[in-house]
């Protein structure tokens, strides 16, 4: 059980989380924000929290897009949504035993330590089970926002759920306000570009 508190960063899935999930998309032209995604992530960095995306990107392996259009689609995520603080990406297959590629907890330690923040002090959002596992893995908080795609027995061992995207934005906040930051001390992690491990 996890003791609430302000998160150090919030980590999210990018498909399905924070732009609708179309299947190996490599087309920054049908990138679509999920409900509630943009004004989320305005509110986390109003209140000065780091956050990143950890993603797999499998397609890359599989030749189905090339890094190129991966990098496109990230870049037109940021255009709409604006920079995130770091981008954790598994370009790898499930085959290539890799220890990134969630459910393995390799992006999120990644990204926890671009930011200079502890795992144990990230929150992990996203819509599968694999999101919830690797969040798991790496000792973060993990927070299930299910779609139509998600099985219902990852809903049921997720260890929190959330509506939406407003949900969990409101209870992360929530606990921040419970945890106030001592004087003349920022929240915000060092602000650095995307990079794919």
């Amino acid at each position: 059980m996890f003791v609430q508190r302000g998160p150090g960063a919030v980590l999210f899935d990018r498909d399905g989380t924070l732009i609708r999930d179309i299947p190996y998309n490599g087309d920054p032209g049908k990138v679509q924000p999920m409900p509630g995604a943009v004004e989320a992530l305005s509110r986390l960095r109003r209140a000065e929290i780091p956050v990143a995306v950890v993603t797999n990107q499998s397609g890359v392996a599989k030749g189905l897009i090339t890094p190129d259009e991966m990098g496109q689609v990230n870049a037109r995520v940021e255009e709409l949504m604006g920079p995130f603080d770091a981008w954790a990406i598994c370009v790898h297959d499930d085959g290539d035993c890799c220890t990134c590629r969630k459910p393995a907890p390799g992006l999120v330690i990644r990204a926890a330590a671009v930011l200079d923040v502890s795992p144990r002090d990230c929150v992990v959002v996203g819509d599968i089970g694999r999101d919830m596992e690797a969040a798991r893995a790496a000792g973060a908080r993990g927070i299930l926002v299910p779609t139509p795609q998600t099985l219902h027995q990852e809903v049921l061992e997720a260890a929190e759920v959330a509506a939406d995207l407003t949900e969990v934005t409101d209870r992360l906040l929530g606990d921040l306000e419970a945890a106030p930051v001592p004087a003349g001390h920022s929240r915000r992690a060092r602000v650095l570009g995307w990079s794919r491990w």
